[in-house]
């Protein structure tokens, strides 16, 4: 996440709480390489997180959230989906461009106005991209939780597209692929070939091939032909 109009304390807590939401170790390193900052500045700014009370750093352990730091980055997140489900719902936006544009919104938004974003769109429970809004409760974590990579998925299983991650999100070229393609969230899809560097994916009529790496971005659920 590199949108230079983030407040340094929300971007730090914001990226950190999407590292825990993928599964990723949360130490200095993955954030730097994350926040795309040098380990000094990121460690530097760490310290200073520790030091206000938004961050704990038991010793050889990964980062952890306070109350107080927990609290706020889910406020954050919290805006950054709703801000992604308004531009996308009602206001058209292009879907390559929401997390971007959600990016510069969500710092802006009051309470107030993420009430009435909340009321306005009934609550929603994800946004465009499949992530959990989080609401503070316990059913935030089974959301996330639930899952596994398009990567580790086997060959010929059939399978539902539940989130596309907020790292693949920051990639516009691979979002533009996914969109001409019309994989979204919710639809089917099925690999047809992998190997260690790539898997080919068939979805109604298009064979899409992505490199594992990017594959790993991409959360699936079998598909049992069911409600989503």
């Amino acid at each position: 996440m590199t949108i230079e109009s983030h407040p340094p304390l929300e971007e730090y807590l914001e990226t950190m709480w999407y590292l825990i939401e993928d599964g990723i170790e949360v130490i200095p390193t993955r954030l730097a390489e994350r926040l795309g900052r040098s380990l000094p500045t990121v460690t530097q700014r760490l310290d200073r997180l520790v030091a206000e009370g938004y961050l704990l750093r038991p010793l050889g352990k990964q980062l952890e959230f306070t109350q107080q730091g927990q609290k706020l980055a889910e406020g954050v997140v919290r805006k950054h989906r709703l801000a992604e489900c308004l531009l996308y719902q009602i206001i058209g936006l292009s879907y390559v461009k929401l997390h971007i544009e959600a990016g510069r919104w969500e710092h802006a938004i009051s309470d107030e106005v993420e009430h009435l974003i909340m009321t306005l769109l009934a609550n929603p429970l994800r946004c465009p991209h499949g992530n959990p809004i989080p609401y503070g409760t316990a059913a935030d974590a089974a959301i996330t939780s639930s899952g596994i990579r398009l990567n580790e998925a086997e060959v010929g299983v059939p399978l539902r597209l539940q989130r596309i991650t907020e790292e693949l999100e920051e990639d516009e070229a691979l979002m533009t692929t996914l969109v001409d393609n019309q994989i979204f969230p919710g639809g089917e899809l099925c690999i047809t070939h992998k190997d260690s560097q790539a898997l080919t994916v068939h979805h109604q009529g298009h064979f899409v091939t992505l490199e594992t790496k990017s594959a790993a971005l991409l959360v699936v659920d079998p598909f049992t032909g069911g409600p989503q």
